[in-house]
């Protein structure tokens, strides 16, 4: 699943990680594929399936 850069950042700011944010914007593609860039979301301690079970629905999502 394609989710947005953005949304990423967003998803670890509203958990008080704005360190990880930071240092997410500069790594992450502007488009992240939970599959290709699994490695990298876990890096930042996210679980690509939970990313995808939180932010289902929202406009930060393509490729459904």
């Amino acid at each position: 699943m394609q989710i947005d850069k953005e949304t990423i950042l967003e998803f670890l700011r509203e958990r008080g990680r704005e360190d990880q944010a930071q240092q997410a914007q500069g790594e992450l593609p502007e488009q992240v594929d939970t599959d290709r860039d699994a490695g990298l979301l876990e890096k930042y301690g996210i679980d690509p399936q939970a990313l995808i079970a939180k932010v289902g629905g929202s406009s930060g999502l393509s490729g459904l």
